[in-house]
């Protein structure tokens, strides 16, 4: 099937640009160009005909090679300051997996007798573990970490005659979570960062902590609703207390105790975190001095890096750092790449026009007064899109022509913009659609056709509470 998606690419692909070419003649060359290579790289990225980050590439190398680019300008992005965010952070979440502090953190948690007494109780505990851990750590690392210990789990659950297996609904709502956990930080999600990117070439800067305070309410309420989506799942399904405390029990007695380089990690995370807020926090209490002096020598790209720094020098061991040389080749750097050639794609949306082309065109069918109709209809388009490509992809794709629609309505950037970035975190039908899905997809355990049912009501639902929150805070 791969083989199949991948030659389908390959011939769909300058077959799609070049109809793109001709259907835009009205266009300026500058921007029918961008408009023929990115239609071209969305239908690499759907299909996965090379790595993603390679097709980003691709793509700046085409813009080059037909001259609507600079080959001094083209890859800046490379060097931009959320690509060490991105590095920083990645690394520090690889010191939380190499030290095993995710994987005590979860076994603390379902060790409290709370989430022992009932299996919505035990579902609940995974859950806030795969929600809480994704706001700060790659959303698939933490389904990665959890996926054994909740196979291990539900198949000593004895399953009993009319009842269901717990295993399926605990592997979606665990993939579930983390999507949802990752959209409260900035750094929880791909396309968190890039919309914040997006937002600041158009003079809005959002700090940490007002992401959060804008983002966190809205993946509560999603949160919120999985859990009591959840529970009616749950109830066809039988429970066994007594096995889980055995399962649980033996899993601490072979775990070592903390080791010192978990600690450090900790250590180290809770000042990057500190870090990250403080800044906000004077922003807040009216300290403009303090934040200008934060934001300036303590920018966020500067403390994720300034954390991986001191996770070299603290040894874990003697004549050991905490991390290690290694360590640098097991991030995710398709993802930072993809950041960086996306970036320049997507800011090729903007120079050449087309954006703003594309908004006039839209704005010609829909009304400023139609607002509501308006953010819903983004957002909805961005979800579905997100099912089928990459979440970081769509929105390197789709946020710059988004910003061109609302500046040709006149209308406000900041919230829709908001949106449309969470929306591309919440697609939930199909294993393609986001790292957690495939992972739990892969265990064998999820067939696609329960993934659908599950996810479509999260689908919808997800749309509705962005939209609603998206028009709460606009009215506010």
């Amino acid at each position: 099937m791969e083989l199949t998606r991948r030659t389908a690419g390959l011939i769909v692909a300058p077959l799609l640009a070049v109809l793109v070419w001709f259907l835009t003649a009205g266009l300026d060359f500058e921007a029918r160009v961008v408009a023929s290579i990115m239609v071209f790289c969305l239908v690499f990225w759907m299909t996965e005909v090379i790595p993603l980050s390679m097709t980003a590439f691709l793509g700046v190398l085409l813009a080059v090679l037909t001259g609507v680019a600079q080959i001094e300008t083209a890859y800046q992005n490379l060097g931009h300051p959320i690509i060490l965010l991105f590095i920083g952070s990645f690394l520090l979440a690889r010191a939380m997996t190499r030290h095993g502090l995710d994987k005590h953190i979860a076994l603390f948690i379902l060790s409290r007798n709370f989430f022992q007494k009932s299996l919505f109780r035990l579902f609940f505990g995974f859950s806030i573990v795969s929600y809480v851990l994704s706001m700060w750590v790659s959303n698939s690392v933490t389904v990665a970490m959890l996926l054994p210990l909740i196979i291990g789990v539900t198949q000593l659950i004895k399953q009993q005659e009319g009842y269901k297996s717990p295993a399926l609904y605990f592997l979606l709502g665990t993939a579930y979570s983390a999507s949802i956990g990752g959209i409260s930080t900035i750094i929880g999600s791909p396309p968190n960062l890039i919309g914040v990117n997006y937002l600041q070439q158009q003079g809005i800067t959002i700090d940490f902590l007002q992401w959060i305070l804008m983002a966190l309410p809205v993946s509560l309420a999603m949160y919120g609703f999985l859990l009591l989506y959840m529970r009616y799942f749950l109830k066809q399904c039988g429970y066994d207390r007594q096995v889980v405390q055995q399962y649980v029990t033996l899993h601490q007695l072979q775990q070592e105790p903390l080791p010192r380089g978990a600690k450090v990690t900790m250590g180290v995370f809770f000042l990057a975190v500190t870090l990250w807020l403080v800044p906000g926090f004077f922003n807040l209490l009216g300290f403009d001095a303090w934040y200008t002096f934060m934001t300036t020598y303590f920018a966020e790209s500067t403390v994720a890096l300034l954390a991986a720094l001191l996770l070299f020098l603290i040894p874990a061991e003697p004549g050991k750092g905490t991390l290690l040389a290694e360590d640098l080749v097991k991030i995710d750097w398709d993802t930072i790449l993809l950041f960086g050639g996306g970036m320049a794609l997507g800011q090729l949306v903007v120079t050449s026009g087309l954006a703003d082309m594309i908004g006039q065109e839209i704005t010609n069918i829909l009304q400023p007064d139609q607002l509501l109709l308006l953010v819903f209809i983004l957002v909805l388009m961005v979800l579905l899109l997100t099912e089928i490509s990459s979440n970081t992809a769509i929105a390197i794709t789709f946020v710059p022509i988004i910003i061109g629609v609302l500046k040709e309505l006149e209308l406000p950037i900041l919230y829709p913009v908001l949106g449309v970035v969470l929306a591309c975190s919440f697609a939930f039908m199909l294993p393609v659609a986001t790292p957690p899905n495939a992972i739990v997809y892969g265990s064998r355990l999820v067939p696609i056709s329960s993934m659908v049912r599950t996810g479509i009501m999260l689908n919808a639902v997800g749309a509705i509470i962005i939209t609603a929150f998206v028009m709460l805070y606009m009215a506010l």
